[in-house]
C-alpha cells in the first residue's frame, strides 16, 4: 500500500485497517546493526552502512519483517549531505546514498513479500495472512542535532546561534532526496524541540512534499519534550499540519509512554505512535547505551495493552530494542484468536 494519495488521513486509516486496526513498526535499526557486528563509533552512526554494508542494513529489516513489522525506518536517520561531503562525498554521492537507504528498505520488502508470494506450501492460512500484511518504508529523517553527533538530539540545545532558517537550510533538499526517492510516508524522529517542529511543518509546505509524513518527539520528564518546550505546543504545530498522518514518541523511556499519549491525545484526533528505546541511556562521549533504567522484552511488552488502550496505533521499538521485541509486541497486541480478525478495532 501506499500513502502517497490525495486524501494522505483516509490512506493512514485504511492502512491501520487492513493491519488489523494497529501497526506495529520495527525496532532499532543501528543498534541491531551493532549487535551484527558493525562498528558504529562513528558521526554518521547508522548511516555508514549506507557505503560500508549495505548487507547489513538489508539483512536487519528483514529480520524485522521476519518478526512481524508493518513499517520499516530507513538507515537515514543520521544520513546528511552535510555528513556524507564532510568525509569526501560529493554533492551528487551524498544525495545518491540517501537514495540508497530508501531503495534499501524497498529491496528487503520485495524479498519478503515474494518469498512468501503464495505462502510457504505448509503455512496454513493464517501463517499466509500474516505474512500478506501491509508493509510500509518510512524514510527517516533525524533532527539537527542528529548530524551534530554531541548528544543534543536529547537535549533539543542547538545555541542562540541555530535559527529556523539554519534549520531549514540544513533539512531542505535532504527532504526533497527522501521525499522524491519513492518512500512511503517520511518520519521526523526524536524532534528535540518546537523549533524544529515548525521547521519541518513549514518546508513540507514549502517543498511541496506530495506524500505524508510522520512526527515523533522524545521526553525525558514523560510530560515535555527533551528541550523543555511543551509537548502540547509541539504536538499541535503537527496537527495543524495536513501531510502529517500521525503524531507521537520515539526514542523515550517505556515507563513514560502512557502519559504522554493521554496528552498527545487531548490536542489531536491524529493516529498516534509511540516506539520507545529501552529505557537506556544514550552516552554522547562515549557514544555508547549504558544501562540505567532499561528493562527486558517481557517488561517492555507488558506494556503495550496500556498504550493501546489509551490510544496509540503504530507500535514498535527504537534504540536497544530487537526482532525478538518486536515479535513480542505482535503477539501482545493481536492474540492468539484476534491475529487475522478483518474487521480489528475501530479507528
Amino acid at each position: 500500500m501506499e500513502l502517497g494519495a490525495k486524501d494522505p488521513m483516509a490512506m493512514m486509516r485504511e492502512f491501520l485497517r487492513e493491519a488489523g486496526g494497529c501497526a506495529v513498526i520495527d525496532g532499532g535499526l543501528a543498534t541491531e546493526m551493532e549487535a551484527n557486528g558493525a562498528d558504529l563509533k562513528d558521526a554518521l552512526w547508522s548511516a555508514k552502512c549506507l557505503f560500508t554494508s549495505p548487507d547489513l542494513i538489508k539483512k536487519v529489516h528483514l529480520d524485522y519483517l521476519e518478526a512481524g513489522a508493518n513499517i520499516l525506518t530507513t538507515a537515514s536517520y543520521q544520513a546528511t549531505i552535510q555528513g556524507f561531503e564532510s568525509r569526501g562525498f560529493s554533492r551528487e554521492e551524498s544525495e545518491a546514498l540517501l537514495r540508497r537507504s530508501v531503495e534499501i528498505a524497498y529491496e528487503a520488502r520485495d524479498i519478503f513479500q515474494k518469498r512468501y508470494l503464495k505462502g510457504p506450501q505448509n503455512a496454513d492460512k493464517k501463517e499466509n495472512t500474516f505474512k500478506q500484511r501491509p508493509i510500509l518504508v518510512a524514510a527517516s529523517v533525524g533532527s539537527y542535532g542528529a548530524y551534530l553527533a554531541d548528544g543534543s538530539e536529547y537535549s533539543g540545545n542547538y545555541g542562540e546561534a541555530v535559527t529556523l532558517e539554519t534549520l531549514k537550510d540544513f533539512h531542505r533538499r535532504r527532504l526533497q532526496v527522501l521525499s522524491e526517492a519513492g518512500a512511503d510516508i517520511i518520519a521526523f524522529e526524536t524532534i528535540p524541540n518546537k523549533l524544529e517542529a515548525q521547521v519541518y511543518a513549514e518546508l513540507l509546505e514549502e517543498c511541496n512534499i506530495k506524500i505524508p509524513a510522520w512526527f515523533s518527539f522524545n521526553s525525558k520528564d514523560g510530560i515535555n519534550v527533551v528541550s523543555g518546550d511543551s509537548l502540547i505546543e509541539c504536538v499541535s504545530i503537527a496537527d495543524s499540519c495536513e501531510n502529517v498522518v500521525a503524531i507521537g514518541i520515539n526514542c523515550t523511556a517505556p515507563r513514560n509512554i502512557h502519559g504522554l499519549v493521554l496528552s498527545i491525545r487531548k490536542v489531536t484526533n491524529k493516529p498516534i505512535l509511540v516506539y520507545p528505546n529501552s529505557g537506556e541511556s544514550y552516552d554522547a562521549d562515549r557514544k555508547e547505551w549504558v544501562a540505567s533504567t532499561d528493562v527486558s522484552d517481557e517488561d517492555f511488552v507488558s506494556y503495550v495493552s496500556r498504550w493501546h488502550e489509551a490510544g496509540a496505533l503504530l507500535i514498535g521499538g527504537c534504540c536497544r530494542t530487537t526482532p525478538k521485541t518486536i515479535r513480542a509486541i505482535l503477539r501482545a497486541l493481536h492474540k492468539e484468536d484476534d491475529v487475522f480478525k478483518p474487521d480489528g478495532i475501530q479507528i
